[in-house]
């Protein structure tokens, strides 16, 4: 018989509970799919009181996650553990700077993103396989939010 870690995540603890995307990522299946739904209001937020602000709050999102999701990692001692998803949040929000705001947006922007975070095609794979750490997890969802918004400002 197979012996499993049990891996414990704490909501209280203001780490795990931002890199577990406000507890978003501890869906059963797909938490990269649900963090990224989990998003769409904070971006609807941000568009509607922030929109002067929203590139430095995407900056500051992205900068701090390399500490959120490194931390975090490191205390359930699984690297990119998939209820990680606060990198899903942060790739969203790339995915939508700048787009004109319609649920269609929303829809198309959070399609492209969820279909190059999880294909990962060149680029996004290599950052994905050979960088670690919090940057490691972190930059390959960056990549997937900047490979999405350029085709979500060719569509809108």
């Amino acid at each position: 018989m197979e012996n499993k870690k049990t891996i414990k995540f704490n909501l209280f603890d203001p780490i795990q509970f931002l890199a577990l995307g406000f507890g978003s990522g501890l869906a059963p299946k797909a938490p990269g799919t649900f963090g990224t739904l989990a998003v769409i209001p904070l971006y609807i937020f941000i568009v509607s009181y922030f929109n002067d602000y929203y590139l430095p709050i995407v900056l500051f999102m992205s900068i701090a996650g390399i500490y959120i999701c490194d931390k975090a990692a490191k205390n359930v001692g699984v690297h990119d553990h998939p209820a990680i998803v606060w990198d899903e949040f942060v790739g969203f929000l790339i995915t939508m700077f700048m787009i004109p705001v319609s649920w269609q947006s929303v829809v198309v922007g959070f399609a492209l993103f969820r279909f190059f975070d999880i294909l990962k095609p060149w680029p996004i794979s290599v950052a994905d396989k050979k960088l670690a750490g919090g940057f490691g997890i972190m930059f390959d969802d960056v990549l997937a939010g900047l490979a999405a918004l350029l085709i979500m400002h060719l569509i809108f």
